[in-house]
């Protein structure tokens, strides 16, 4: 026998006994108390649902594609579907309807989502609030992996230096930082500037050249005509046909030579003498100024991406952050001076 409450609140086991009395002998009496109006242990209305299921919804109607939605947190496809489907079953609504390849929300499903997202906002702001308590000297960045290690990393050391009381916890990922998710207080991103939920900042313009090494076998070629005698290392995302069209050059892309998909290992193998690697000025670091790499034209493209600080809105007023980005901003600003010095007449030979 089941005896179920639905009440403002369940009565005491002396009064549950008394409406029904007390068992019999070897009868099996479970109690549930189901209270829909109160619930004694979290003061809410009702069971939430469960957050799994509150977080794919929230990124199913965030990307309006489950597809997207999965990618964003890291799980199939029908697992978004199931989560979804479980929520709707949950609440008793229809929440999400198929739309072409995508996914649109019901009336429901917009005023719902709104609520969601309120809600993660509010206690990932609590949960931030915890967690700057708990470590105030960290900081925590996201970056690409050879942005990482190419421009950031040789810059530590100075950072530290003039702030030796924030600790930098560097993870590197291609993802976009998730800061409803992910642990991270601040991203340096590729990209064009537009992301949902964050605030954006411009760091500096990214561009494209030929760089090797100043003993590459051959030695460093005369004209953008020489590059057909040498071996042109590659990369994903850095393609060498619109540095062959800004060079007066009508070559297809290269087909041939070796390939890397970090450009950080471009980089590396370019400084070895492997080869001429199509560098990128934001990972051409010290090597120039060190006369590792060595640039043999002035001609360069314009990177179809550039280069942001991202945050989220809640840490727009925090010291760390504030402290990092003019960090940022100076060594960006000596970058410049430098570049500046290096091509003034005299400095470079002409290409």
């Amino acid at each position: 026998m089941r005896v179920w409450f639905s009440c403002l609140r369940p009565p005491g086991v002396r009064a549950w006994r008394q409406s029904i009395g007390a068992p019999g002998r070897g009868q099996s009496i479970r109690f549930h108390a189901k209270c829909e109006k109160y619930s004694q242990e979290t003061g809410m209305a009702r069971r939430l649902p469960p957050m799994q299921a509150l977080r794919a919804f929230e990124a199913a109607a965030r990307e309006r594609s489950l597809t997207r939605a999965a990618e964003k947190l890291h799980v199939t496809h029908g697992a978004i579907s199931h989560q979804i489907k479980s929520l709707e079953a949950d609440l008793g609504v229809r929440l999400v309807e198929r739309a072409g390849r995508g996914v649109r929300l019901t009336e429901e499903g917009e005023r719902f989502a709104a609520r969601v997202r309120t809600a993660f906002a509010e206690l990932m702001a609590g949960v931030e609030e915890l967690a700057q308590r708990a470590n105030p000297r960290q900081l925590r960045v996201s970056i690409a992996p050879s942005l990482a290690a190419r421009w950031l990393l040789p810059r530590i050391g100075r950072f530290n230096a003039q702030h030796p009381d924030i600790d930098l916890v560097v993870s590197a990922s291609m993802a976009l930082a998730d800061f409803q998710r992910d642990e991270v207080d601040v991203g340096i991103r590729y990209g064009f500037g537009r992301w949902e939920g964050v605030r954006a900042e411009h760091l500096f313009d990214d561009a494209f050249f030929p760089v090797c090494s100043p003993r590459l076998a051959g030695g460093v070629p005369k004209r953008p005509a020489d590059l057909a005698r040498y071996t042109l290392l590659r990369a994903d995302g850095e393609p060498w046909k619109p540095w062959f069209e800004a060079a007066g050059l009508d070559w297809p892309e290269p087909a041939r030579g070796p390939f890397f998909s970090d450009s950080a290992m471009l980089m590396q193998a370019a400084a070895e003498g492997q080869g001429i690697a199509l560098g990128r000025r934001s990972l051409l670091g010290s090597d120039e100024r060190n006369g590792v790499l060595v640039r043999p034209f002035a001609i360069e493209t314009p990177g179809p991406r550039q280069i942001y600080l991202v945050y989220p809105p809640r840490l727009a007023d925090s010291p760390k952050v504030a402290i990092f980005r003019a960090w940022l901003q100076a060594e960006i600003a000596a970058d410049r001076k430098a570049d500046a010095a290096r091509s003034k007449p005299g400095r470079r030979s002409p290409r």
